[in-house]
């Protein structure tokens, strides 16, 4: 991966891993996958390959992204999930082609359609994978929001961040997106905070 694009920050969930690709929107917003060569990497690197992707496929991808965060900001919060964000996954999730495949070690990997080339609406082509993947992806964030798996969604603690996460931990209590970046990155603020009261006013 290219060393003059932002690192990705990689969880275990699929969905708002992807939608981790924007962060600090309360900040100073980090884009991770600025051109369509780096959301291929991101789709590699999440068990989702495809050969190429256009500009065309890339914008979709920003679209579902955002509407997942919107969704799932929303089931967080437990606010009513804005329909046109609900409208996108939808849309996103029924239009692709992919499948889960069992390996012979028991993991489970996706099988997206074929990479062969279609012409779209506008008569340009585009390559099919892209569409798969972004199914995989919305498909994850429809069975989060509903509460198909164990565990709960959560806004994170960091006031830059505030990302949607899926708290799968054992007291359901965790505060943090990412407690590698948002995490020490407060609890060092805390600890800046505390010694500059510490130090009292100079005289």
């Amino acid at each position: 991966m290219c060393a003059a694009f932002p690192e990705f920050r990689l969880g275990t969930v699929l969905a708002t891993s992807f939608t981790g690709t924007l962060s600090e929107r309360h900040g100073d917003a980090v884009e991770r996958i600025p051109t369509p060569g780096r959301l291929v990497d991101w789709l590699v690197v999440s068990g989702l390959a495809v050969d190429s992707c256009t500009e065309a496929q890339l914008g979709l991808a920003r679209e579902l992204r955002e509407s997942i965060h919107a969704v799932a900001t929303a089931a967080a919060a437990r606010e009513a999930l804005p329909a046109s964000a609900v409208q996108v996954v939808n849309d996103r999730s029924t239009q692709g082609r992919a499948a889960a495949v069992l390996t012979p070690e028991g993991q489970r990997l996706w099988r997206l359609g074929s990479a062969a080339r279609r012409k779209d609406t506008l008569g340009m082509e585009d390559t099919l994978g892209v569409e798969d993947a972004l199914a995989v992806i919305a498909a994850d964030a429809i069975d989060i929001v509903a509460g198909e798996r164990d565990g709960r969604l959560a806004l994170c603690a960091s006031p830059t961040c505030r990302a949607a996460f899926f708290d799968t931990s054992r007291s359901r209590t965790r505060k943090w997106c990412d407690m590698n970046t948002c995490g020490n990155r407060q609890k060092k603020a805390r600890f800046h905070a505390n010694e500059g009261r510490a130090a009292g006013p100079v005289e």
